[in-house]
């Protein structure tokens, strides 16, 4: 499972005056809660670029004033007009308390339908379960190698050990459909097989008596 570690320092004041402060630093305030008390602390804009700006799933080691906090991301704020990240939240990893994570999915194998002209079409790339820390994982992988034509593969398709998952079990992860050449092929066929067949060579005629 990938850490990656952020260092800050306990915040002691609070307010817009403070948060003002704290982006003229180039700092954003975070909180840490889920634990046996919410930490409220700021770090450099630059100590989050890692974990706000990748599509990866990553534990958070926070080392704040000495003390470790192993974490997850939960929830991002961006300034409505600058884009600018203003706050973070994370999430406390107690062991023997489940938590609720978005886990991106790693699809697998050669889908059958593509190998037959067909196009992959995914629907969504992450799944939100619930588990206990130790069973965290940077993905969740679906093999796609029987998946045919025509067909999809579901939530309910996937066989995720340990976790439990919130998703609905109907919504579609990925689908196989046709390309514009495949459906021009199979409306060609139809056509070809209903062409009339050449009329066959007249017999010759029979060769006159002497």
């Amino acid at each position: 499972m990938k850490t990656i570690t952020i260092e800050g320092q306990i915040r002691t004041e609070f307010g817009k005056k403070a948060t003002r402060q704290l982006r003229l630093e180039e700092k954003v305030p975070a909180v840490i809660y889920g634990g046996a008390k919410e930490i409220n602390f700021a770090a450099p804009a630059t100590a989050f670029k890692n974990i706000v700006y990748t599509p990866q799933f990553m534990v958070v080691l926070a080392k704040i004033d000495g003390k470790d906090y192993r974490c997850v991301l939960k929830d991002l704020q961006f300034d409505k007009v600058s884009d600018e990240l203003i706050h973070v939240d994370f999430l406390e990893l107690v062991e023997d308390k489940k938590v609720i994570v978005t886990i991106p999915l790693k699809f697998t194998g050669a889908p059958a339908g593509v190998k037959a002209g067909g196009k992959l079409v995914t629907k969504i790339k992450s799944l939100k379960v619930k588990l206990l820390p130790k069973y965290l994982c940077e993905n969740i992988e679906l093999d796609l190698t029987n998946l045919q034509l025509n067909e999809n593969v579901r939530v309910q398709d996937v066989k995720a050990d340990n976790m439990e998952i919130m998703n609905s079990p109907r919504i579609p992860i990925a689908s196989i459909t046709m390309t514009r050449q495949l459906k021009q092929e199979e409306a060609a066929a139809p056509k070809a097989a209903a062409a009339p067949k050449a009329a066959p060579a007249a017999a010759a005629a029979p060769a006159a008596k002497k």
